[in-house]
């Protein structure tokens, strides 16, 4: 980031707007800041193969209009229709002044983009194809995920889809957004949809982006500005604007009120710990809404502390926070799109680093509640930031539904990869629910057992439990760092998603950004408006 550069969280994303009609007729074309057309490729039909791929809704009139064959291009291109495949055609211009081209005063190029079978999954990557070919440009028009088979209901969730995925794919790293050479993506006009149910699809999308964009920037921030003040007092600017009550929780008031797990994971740092909140309440709240409440790991920087990682382990330590950016960014996305149930962000945030005041391995911590804790390991401290807010909103917020999302263990990686997320809860209704939402969304999550057997991994001869088990002795690291969890979650149906894997990417891919990926963001929000 360059020095002296102002650091902005909280950017525009590229404009969205819903137009009738069709391309044949559509003024909209010789508009002189539409750059593109882009029209849908799909997978030739079973039994024609022959035929190559086929363009599809608006690719005739878009063809009849500029006077070229579509499915040649496609062909020619290489294109074979599946999702995310995409093409941009350059048209060329006159060599003369007496030549007219059947495509003079429209858009000079068009992008083919597959959208194989139409799937939600498809159309999010059709729109992340066509997000990285339009960068630069100012206005796309594309007539992608309108079918004229579909129902009403059909029609709002393919553009849901794609624009989401044209959104999420449209984000440039905060550390490259003002670079010359990194071009912004177009803004995005859908043709032949508009309506209420539309518009409000395309609300929805944004939304999402958005929550996704702000835990993207907040993950990727460096920790030489990011530390828990710093986080805290944007969690405190963001809710503010929003109109949502903010509470801050400093050194002095974690240690008047017993919060033993935060105190010490941020001892050894020259950079105190906070606790935030961050709480909206519908303003039409009924009898029968939820409250849930969300907490999400917040160690703005993880050396390891004592235990100290290895130099490469250390690298992307800056996103160690993403679970409390994800918590602050889905409550903010409740109150913009008008849940209907009151939500609260619990954020206890810290850097685990070294110095004379560290914890060590051995000591006996009393977290809030008055449980005590043998540490066996420092560079497991997520899970004492997490054990201390649960405690806390467990006694003091009375939630429906306690929810908790952390990069918590390398473990999780190992046995589920970068494409689902752990996911354990001891409700199997809400382990349900946000399986569900997670697949709806695209942030896929796999349900996990809390094994009762490995229970004893967490016994203690000196506390009430031991935070990490003795080396070798259970395995399943995921596992038994759910069920330490479970033990401050009280009674309340609770769920803990571990995105150690999930939240952070080594490539683009799709509506995946390399870096901090901002998941669990969508699919939290897609869970708590589905909630009945």
């Amino acid at each position: 980031m360059a020095a002296g550069r102002p650091l902005t969280i909280g950017r525009s994303l590229p404009a969205v707007s819903l137009v009738g009609g069709v391309v044949a007729d559509s003024p909209l074309l010789t508009e002189p800041d539409v750059d593109a057309v882009a029209v849908p490729v799909a997978p030739a039909v079973a039994g024609d193969e022959d035929e190559g791929p086929q363009p599809r809704r608006g690719a005739a009139s878009t063809a009849a209009r500029y006077g070229i064959d579509l499915a040649e291009l496609a062909e020619r291109a290489g294109l074979s229709g599946a999702a995310g495949e995409a093409s941009v055609v350059q048209l060329p211009r006159p060599a003369g002044s007496g030549v007219t081209l059947p495509w003079a005063g429209l858009p000079p190029r068009i992008v083919l983009v597959g959208i194989g079978a139409s799937t939600d999954t498809d159309l999010r990557r059709a729109g992340a194809a066509l997000a990285r070919a339009t960068r630069g440009l100012r206005r796309v028009v594309t007539t992608i995920g309108d079918d004229a088979g579909y129902s009403a209901s059909q029609a709002a969730r393919a553009a849901r889809a794609l624009v989401e995925g044209y959104l999420l794919a449209a984000y440039v790293p905060i550390s490259l957004a003002r670079t010359p050479s990194v071009k912004p993506s177009a803004d995005l006009v859908l043709l032949g949809r508009d309506g209420t149910r539309a518009g409000a699809a395309v609300d929805a999308a944004r939304t999402a982006a958005s929550a996704t964009w702000l835990v993207r920037e907040l993950a990727s921030t460096p920790s030489s500005i990011k530390n828990p003040a710093w986080l805290a007092d944007q969690a405190r600017r963001l809710a503010t604007e929003a109109g949502l009550q903010v509470t801050v929780r400093g050194p002095r008031e974690l240690a008047a009120e017993g919060f033993g797990g935060i105190l010490a994971v941020g001892s050894g740092s020259a950079s105190p710990p906070r606790l935030v909140t961050v709480s909206y309440t519908p303003p039409t709240f009924a009898a029968d809404g939820k409250h849930v409440v969300l907490v999400g790991k917040g160690i703005t920087y993880d050396t390891g502390g004592l235990s100290i990682k290895p130099r490469e382990a250390m690298v992307p330590m800056k996103t160690d926070m993403a679970g409390a950016a994800v918590a602050l960014a889905t409550v903010l996305g409740a109150a913009k799109a008008g849940v209907l149930h009151k939500v609260t962000a619990v954020l206890p945030l810290a850097e685990n680093h070294f110095g004379a005041a560290s914890y060590r391995p051995g000591d006996v911590l009393t977290m809030f509640g008055g449980t005590t804790v043998e540490i066996a390991n420092t560079d497991a401290e997520g899970r004492l930031v997490l054990a201390d807010a649960l405690a806390w909103a467990d006694a003091e917020l009375d939630p429906d539904v306690l929810v908790d999302v952390a990069t918590l263990t390398g473990a999780a990686t190992v046995g589920l990869g970068r494409q689902y997320a752990a996911l354990y809860g001891t409700d199997d209704a809400l382990v349900a629910a946000l399986e569900r939402a997670g697949a709806e969304s695209g942030e896929r999550a796999w349900p996990m057992p809390l094994v009762g057997e490995y229970e004893g991994a967490a016994r203690s001869s000196v506390a009430d439990l031991r935070h990490v088990p003795e080396d070798g002795k259970t395995g399943a690291g995921s596992v038994t760092a759910a069920l330490f969890l479970r033990r401050f979650a009280g009674e309340r149906a609770w769920a803990h998603l571990d995105i150690a894997g999930t939240a952070r990417a080594t490539a683009d891919k799709h509506e995946v950004t390399e870096g901090a990926t901002g998941y669990g963001a969508r699919l939290l929000l897609r869970y708590l408006t589905d909630l009945r």
